[in-house]
């Protein structure tokens, strides 16, 4: 979504027992789901644990995928309480997932096009990171801090680069607004 500026804080969140559980998650987990590193040349250094992902537009067809039994208990009342703080009721998770960007990695400068992410916020809970870790959004670097949650102008320009000696993982979930 085309939110003001590049990032949106959206401060503390108690990610614990969320980042306990990601991490908890072996590799047959991690590579379970690889429909994102194949479809997009930009997640190819990346791993996805995949809780919910939508299909279609403006029709959405939303499913519940491979990593949603093992994250659902944390990561739900976690989603629902940031939403509950600076969303409007009544819209949709479409996608919630935690991604891996591999030690060494790259995402490169893309826009999210398709057009349930115009519409959608793009909500990123570190779980983990380093200091090797650079997330540019227009031109603008930013640090995520563990902690807290942070909505991405996902319409700008946006890439990561792990230069880190260790993999940074992020939970990320979009959430479609009720029609106006």
């Amino acid at each position: 979504m085309n939110i003001e500026g590049t990032l949106r804080e959206l401060g503390p969140v108690d990610s614990a027992a969320l980042i306990e559980a990601v991490l908890a998650q072996d590799e047959e987990a991690w590579k379970a789901n690889q429909h994102r590193q194949q479809a997009y040349d930009v997640h190819t250094q990346t791993e996805s644990l995949v809780m919910v992902f939508c299909d279609g537009w403006p029709e959405l067809e939303v499913t519940r995928e491979s990593a949603w039994d093992a994250l659902k208990e944390t990561a739900v009342p976690l989603m629902q309480d940031i939403l509950e703080k600076h969303y409007p009721p009544g819209g949709t998770i479409i996608r919630a997932m935690a991604a891996k960007l591999k030690a060494g990695g790259i995402i490169a400068p893309h826009r999210d096009t398709h057009q349930s992410f115009v519409h959608s916020h793009r909500i990123h809970v570190p779980i983990t990171t380093n200091p090797g870790v650079r997330f540019m959004i227009n031109g603008r670097p930013h640090r995520f801090q563990i902690g807290n949650a942070y909505e991405i102008n996902n319409q700008q320009n946006h890439s990561v680069m792990n230069s880190g000696s260790e993999d940074r993982i992020t939970f990320i979930f979009d959430y479609l607004p009720p029609k106006a």
